[in-house]
């Protein structure tokens, strides 16, 4: 068994901490526990293990051309006509997945 004698000093937003602080008691996990299976992520995988990226901006239609918006627009007319929809819950769910990637 390894011993646990390293220790980390990291400075870190008072309100970030406090609010993962909270998740991981839900969760009944000290943060040490945390620390130490994210570094054992980064060995693993030899990587950060989550992806660092630039959330995706969506597209306004003040970006969109006349001709980019009629072609949505007839797109939506088409599914609504045959019948292709889906419930407004799912549309948003996916929305909210596509915005936080």
């Amino acid at each position: 068994m390894a011993t646990k004698s390293a220790n980390v000093l990291a400075r870190v937003e008072p309100e970030i901490k406090a609010q993962a602080e909270e998740i991981l008691s839900k969760l009944g996990i000290p943060a040490s526990v945390a620390i130490n299976a994210l570094y054992k992520q980064i060995i693993l995988t030899k990587s950060i293990p989550f992806s660092l990226s630039l959330p995706k901006e969506p597209v306004t239609l003040d970006a969109m051309t006349t001709t980019e918006f009629d072609a949505i627009m007839e797109n939506g007319l088409g599914q609504a006509q045959t019948d292709q929809s889906r419930p407004v819950s799912e549309v948003m769910a996916d929305l909210r997945q596509e915005i936080m990637q």
